[in-house]
């Protein structure tokens, strides 16, 4: 099975500071790093680190080249990247001392995707395959429909949540995974048992998974319902937790895990990535996570 990532591709600008800066006031950071991330980059390393066949398309800008060099370093298939004069999508990030972080993004040539260049990469997948896709690009419903006409699956990630999600044709999507928040926001509702029952009153296909932060995760499908608490550590920084949940995730899930093993592992994933610095850097192998179960 293939696993194609039509995802963002980001040039981080990370800085550590004691605490967030707030509004008005200028504060010097205590360390600076330049890195790759953006969600669609960072889960196809999470799924390259995990064993998947894993594909990325998208665009880069002309300053972006790094970023697919570090794809392919980390076994990602990188055919279907291309590039363009668009400045490339980039991510001012804020790290305090817990290592949690606020992000402020920037998509540029994120948003640069056409139906033309739709076609031309999903011409090469077909029924079985995996669409994986995040809120950081345009024509999402666009990518949907042609992956669904296509009979793949669907994945989204609906992050960063805004009111368009709503919108978007998820009665296409098989996996939808969500934070709090953004459950809270696409379903109106606050408490996370009540988040995943009006999600999937809405959308009653879909394989729901809510992550919870440092309280764990949910997975709903149908009247399957499992729980899988968060790992005590200490985080460092927070940056990829999701993403690397994501991609250990769906990895398990499409080779045919059961969901209990797949919310496992990918707790444990996202457990070692906390304890590290950076986004797409602190992403662990397979062999490192299988350690800690």
């Amino acid at each position: 099975m293939k696993i194609l990532n039509f995802g963002s591709l980001n040039i981080d600008h990370v800085y550590h500071l004691p605490r967030f800066v707030r509004p008005g006031e200028t504060a010097p950071c205590t360390a600076y790093e330049k890195g790759c991330g953006g969600k669609g980059l960072n889960q196809s390393v999470a799924l390259a680190m995990a064993g998947a066949e894993v594909y990325h398309a998208g665009l880069i800008g002309p300053e972006g080249g790094f970023l697919r060099t570090r794809l392919a370093e980390s076994g990602v298939d990188c055919s279907y990247i291309y590039h363009t004069e668009l400045p490339n999508g980039h991510a001012v990030i804020q790290v305090d001392r817990s290592g949690q972080n606020c992000i402020v993004l920037y998509p540029g040539s994120n948003h640069g995707l056409t139906p033309e260049l739709i076609d031309r990469v999903l011409v090469h997948f077909g029924p079985g395959d995996v669409l994986l896709l995040q809120n950081e690009t345009n024509c999402i419903p666009q990518l949907m429909r042609a992956a669904a006409a296509r009979g793949m699956d669907v994945a989204f990630n609906a992050a960063p949540m805004g009111p368009e999600v709503g919108e978007y044709p998820l009665e296409l999507v098989r996996w939808l995974l969500v934070n709090q928040t953004e459950g809270a926001a696409l379903s109106g509702r606050e408490d996370p048992e009540e988040i995943a029952a009006e999600l999937l009153r809405r959308w009653p296909q879909l394989e729901l998974i809510l992550t919870l932060g440092t309280d764990g995760a949910l997975y709903r499908k149908g009247e399957l319902s499992l729980f899988i608490p968060a790992r005590r550590v200490t985080a460092v920084d927070t940056t990829a937790a999701g993403d690397t949940f994501t991609g250990f995730l769906l990895a398990a899930l499409s080779d045919g895990a059961d969901a209990a093993y797949a919310m496992t592992l990918a707790s444990a994933a996202a457990a070692l990535a906390v304890q590290r610095p950076g986004a797409a850097d602190s992403i662990p192998s397979l062999e490192e996570v299988l350690k800690t179960l």
